[in-house]
């Protein structure tokens, strides 16, 4: 009698080859996205192209033509005649202490709306929201007219009233981004774990210790983020300064670029060089910040 060695059927499933996902769908958004890349990225790499050329150049042959000669003398001669080192101190005192005073008023009111139970925090967070609505020069005016009577002692302001200092600047750039800052802050902290804030509570953490030690240091990534966009938005703002801000030795950087046109003449490569000067230091900042800020967006696409 013998018996049957052979070796049972076996029960592994075939092997199914894995589709490549490389195909003309994928082609097509790789296109269009390089396409709008392209797009947005044209105008500054006609400005950088242009600032390189001599202006007898390309009035001769055009913008869009082959170039003959290529330097950065246009680049110190921006720096030099708009006296831009004075511009920029000047932006650093306007804008850092923007966002510095929006995201330190934004983060104290987002955590009393998403983090502790009060009444008519949702209200609350609706009026924050409600005011980026307001168009901002609908109020140039009423602030013209109220900055013009608050008065200051001189060692605050030379003019001894609001007006014509850096101080009003300040507060209406503070004023206007903090209701955006409190939108993105707020609906960030409420995806944090509650039970992180009730370990908190049982070991005996009072509410400044829920938001400076606990809460706070959790939203390092979406204050990285409003970190950026702000100093961006308050980088590049010319309207405040032009109203509030009479004394030419005062104004941010955004307005040394008047100071590189002539008054019959304008050089536009001499202007693009200057431009991309300016533009300069929001891409440092971006840089520095680029992995907190990319986190930023990101927070909430996955869980886990």
């Amino acid at each position: 009698m013998t018996l049957d060695t052979a070796p049972p059927p076996s029960r592994t499933r075939p092997v199914t080859p894995v589709r490549s996902r490389r195909g003309p769908g994928r082609f097509g958004v790789h296109v269009f996205l390089m396409a709008v890349s392209l797009a947005f990225l044209a105008p500054l790499i006609l400005a950088v192209y242009a600032s390189l050329r001599p202006y007898e150049e390309t009035s001769e042959h055009g913008y869009f033509s082959w170039p003959d000669n290529l330097s950065l003398d246009y680049y110190q001669q921006a720096f030099t005649d708009s006296g831009m080192t004075k511009y920029f101190v000047n932006t650093l005192i306007i804008a850092v202490p923007g966002v510095v005073l929006a995201l330190f008023f934004a983060s104290f009111v987002a955590f009393a709306v998403a983090r502790l139970r009060l009444r008519g925090s949702i209200v609350l967070l609706m009026l924050f929201t409600a005011g980026n609505l307001l168009p901002q020069q609908v109020i140039v005016t009423p602030l013209y007219v109220l900055f013009n009577r608050i008065p200051l002692p001189y060692w605050m302001s030379d003019s001894m009233t609001m007006f014509d200092s850096y101080w009003a600047v300040v507060l209406v750039q503070t004023g206007f981004q903090t209701g955006f800052c409190v939108f993105v802050l707020a609906n960030f902290m409420r995806t944090l774990p509650q039970e992180i804030l009730e370990a908190a509570i049982v070991d005996g953490a009072g509410v400044w210790t829920q938001y400076w030690r606990v809460t706070l240091p959790l939203c390092r990534p979406a204050l990285a983020a409003l970190g950026t966009l702000q100093f961006t938005w308050m980088y590049n703002d010319f309207l405040w300064a032009l109203v509030f801000i009479s004394d030419g030795d005062k104004l941010p950087i955004t307005s040394a670029l008047n100071n590189l046109r002539g008054q019959f003449f304008t050089d536009y490569n001499l202007l693009a060089a200057g431009s991309v000067i300016v533009a300069l230091p929001t891409l440092v900042v971006f840089l520095l910040l680029q992995r907190h800020f990319i986190a930023g967006l990101t927070l909430g696409s996955t869980k886990g």
